[in-house]
């Protein structure tokens, strides 16, 4: 059972020094953080919607993560790759230009998820509920309350450079939808990128339940958190 849903939130960056648009990066080499990560699916998507196919209209290289693709990009070993927040205020502290915000093109996809045994949720309805609850207000506070969510991203990302955080925050403020709901697209999205050979075949109801989230809404949870607006 996932409850979080999330817009793929990167962004396809080009040297300073290079002047190419999306179409003009036929033949070209894209840097990747890694192999099935959401950075991949993501250019693959932006690819996709422009009649283009990785491996063969375009090359990934695979250089381990956001840092490694950064210095990519600036030394010119790639012509374009893929940043996520807030390394893309390092990479315009650098010179370099995005290219596309993919996260603009709203794409349906399961960014980051939390998911649960089904026998738990039959065993312990009242703790899944009491969970979701509080997500829910953690979602407020990242869409409303600046300072906290700082505060937390001070702690996980271990800088105080109020710059990045400024730029973690607005990258993520609002993203955040009042009840995440799953969708069958954003399952759709993820099984169609996905190396498992059982993937096609796959139903994509079989692996969300929104029913908790129903309960809680229909409680008047929501409206009283929000202050009923």
């Amino acid at each position: 059972m996932d409850f979080v849903d999330f817009s793929l939130r990167s962004t396809l960056q080009t040297p300073p020094d290079v002047h190419v648009s999306l179409n003009g990066l036929h033949g070209k080499v894209i840097g990747i953080m890694s192999k099935g990560a959401s950075s991949e699916h993501a250019v693959i998507a932006l690819l996709q919607r422009n009649h283009m196919q990785p491996g063969k209209d375009v090359k990934f290289i695979y250089l381990g993560g956001v840092r490694e693709v950064l210095a990519a990009i600036d030394r010119g070993i790639v012509s374009a790759g893929v940043l996520s927040s807030p390394t893309t205020l390092a990479a315009r502290r650098l010179g370099q230009k995005e290219l596309v915000n993919i996260a603009s093109l709203n794409l349906p996809y399961i960014h980051s998820g939390v998911a649960t045994r089904r026998i738990f949720t039959r065993q312990q309805p009242e703790a899944v509920k009491a969970y979701l609850r509080a997500y829910i207000a953690a979602i407020k506070i990242a869409n409303e309350d600046a300072e906290t969510s700082k505060r937390a991203l001070s702690r996980y990302l271990v800088t105080s450079d109020s710059a990045i955080l400024e730029e973690a925050y607005q990258a993520f403020r609002g993203i955040f939808p009042r009840v995440p709901y799953v969708t069958e697209d954003y399952i759709k999205s993820v099984i169609a990128v996905s190396d498992n050979p059982k993937a096609a075949g796959a139903n994509p109801k079989d692996f969300f339940d929104n029913r908790f989230l129903k309960e809680i809404e229909d409680s008047g949870f929501v409206q009283e958190l929000y202050g009923r607006r």
